[in-house]
C-alpha cells in the first residue's frame, strides 16, 4: 500500500472547495492507495499523474521504488493545467 504525502499547495487549494468537493476528494485518494496506475493517468510531457475526481483534478507525483504519492495540487479541470 502506497503512503500519501501532501504538499502545502494541496492544503492551500483544498480549503478554497466546498466540504463536499473536500470530502470527495480526499476519500478518492485513499481509495487509490491500494493501486494507483488503474486509476491515474500520465501527464504528456511531464513526469506527473493526474487523478480526475468529477470536474476537478489531482495532480501526483509517484515513487515506485517507495511506495510513496505526493499529492502536488488540485484544481477544476479549465484551470489545473495552466
Amino acid at each position: 500500500m502506497y503512503t500519501l504525502i501532501y504538499t502545502e499547495e494541496f492544503f492551500k487549494q483544498i480549503k478554497k472547495l466546498n466540504k463536499n468537493t473536500q470530502r470527495r476528494i480526499i476519500s478518492t485518494l485513499e481509495r487509490i492507495r491500494i493501486r494507483p496506475f488503474s486509476h491515474i493517468k500520465k501527464l504528456v510531457g511531464s513526469p506527473y499523474f493526474r487523478l480526475r475526481v468529477g470536474n476537478y483534478r489531482v495532480i501526483l507525483d509517484i515513487k515506485k521504488d517507495k511506495l510513496i504519492i505526493y499529492v502536488l495540487e488540485v484544481g477544476h479541470r479549465r484551470s489545473i493545467y495552466k
